[in-house]
């Protein structure tokens, strides 16, 4: 009996410690010095980035974020030309097949359909040229 009575002891006194500390971290959240203060704290942590940002551009060290986005762009490349070595490698099977194989066997080559003749032109009139009188040489 006495661990059933120890251990509802033992719950009640857990939940009030949650229900404290709970009413303190409201009244610490609603207090305007305490909002001010965390502001103040994450608005310094901001500059003191910006700060080791600007410095380790002067020394010409890449910062975390440099390093990061090459990485992503690094792995980016890297995925691409593995996709372009998979295409290489199937191309490079089928062309293997192909000269094991063998030379298909071509069909005749088809002679092309013979035309009919082009159909004659009616022939132009020819009209009697005017003679001119000859001349006389002397």
């Amino acid at each position: 009996m006495t661990t059933d009575h120890d251990t509802t002891f033992v719950d009640r006194v857990s939940r009030q410690g949650e229900e404290a500390l709970g009413k303190i971290a409201e009244e610490l959240i609603a207090s305007p010095v305490v909002s001010g203060a965390v502001s103040r704290v994450f608005e310094a942590r901001e500059k003191a980035v910006q700060a080791q940002e600007a410095a380790l551009g002067a020394l010409n060290i890449p910062s975390a974020a440099d390093v990061e986005r090459v990485t992503r762009r690094l792995r980016s490349v890297s995925q691409r030309l593995e996709l372009i070595e998979d295409t290489l490698d199937r191309l490079e099977e089928r062309l293997a097949k192909a000269a094991a194989s063998p030379a298909p066997v071509k069909a005749p080559a088809r002679k092309a359909p013979a035309r009919k003749p082009a159909a004659k032109k009616p022939a132009a009139r020819k009209t009697a040229a005017k003679k001119s009188p000859a001349r006389k040489t002397t």
